[in-house]
């Protein structure tokens, strides 16, 4: 295995990450981070964005939402795997149509689905691979106009629990579920003042989250080594705390 040298010039060794929706938002970060502590990120994504700003980062042009998506063969072994791709798509139950379900479930789950499929060889050859998807809070607390994405996320979360116990304990799995947070995908929720006020008076902890925040729970998941099977909260209060 590859090693490099850390900021008090101690050597490491390298990991190999699989982060696909790496362009932007939690998964640009979780790049960063990674990459930021002698790893190597290989990032899949429809876009590059600013990935290739990164040192250490190797790109993939990947469209999930494809029926059939164009993986690039990966030979080396994977430490972990991070599927970030998601949708906001809060609308009454009255003006949802199954298209709406199906879409948000090829995303969300069905996605992660095929990703993994794909390169669990990888993980398991790696012999500590461990796997984290993302649920949402309103999985466990019931919101008005989250049909659809709580469905999707409900999928997810059985997926979690479901290849936690047929991969142990080669292969870890768990899940994070955030609240809102400051994204791309949830800027039409939070671009004026107004709407960034209200969603943060709605937590308990008086903010919404960001993507260091969320972030950082994906990075204690990838090195908890007696962690598998869980649903992390991370929601500044909301599902528990009233």
């Amino acid at each position: 295995m590859a090693k490099t040298k850390n900021l008090y010039g101690s050597f490491i060794c390298m990991q190999t990450y699989l982060i696909v929706g790496a362009s932007s938002g939690i998964g640009f970060q979780l790049a960063k981070n990674l990459t930021e502590n002698g790893n190597k990120v290989i990032a899949l994504s429809r876009t590059d964005n600013n990935l290739s700003s990164l040192n250490n980062v190797t790109y993939y042009q990947v469209d999930i939402s494809e029926e059939s998506p164009s993986f690039p063969i990966i030979e080396e072994s994977i430490n972990g795997l991070i599927y970030c791709p998601g949708t906001i798509n809060l609308k009454p139950f009255r003006a949802l149509k199954p298209e709406d379900y199906l879409n948000e479930f090829n995303i969300n789950a069905l996605g992660a689905v095929k990703t993994i499929k794909q390169y669990l060889p990888n993980l398991t050859n790696a012999g500590n691979g461990n796997i984290v998807l993302f649920s949402t809070v309103a999985m466990q607390t019931g919101m008005a106009f989250h049909a659809s994405i709580a469905m999707a996320k409900g999928a997810v979360e059985g997926l979690t629990r479901s290849l936690a116990a047929e991969f142990a304990p080669k292969i870890r799995v768990n899940a994070v579920a955030p609240s809102l947070t400051a994204t791309p995908l949830a800027d039409k929720l939070i671009n004026a003042e107004a709407k960034l006020k209200g969603a943060e008076e709605r937590h308990p902890l008086k903010k919404i989250g960001n993507v260091e925040d969320i972030s950082n729970a994906v990075t204690y998941l990838l090195n908890a080594s007696w962690v598998t099977g869980q649903i992390m909260q991370v929601d500044g209060g909301m599902s528990a705390v009233r």
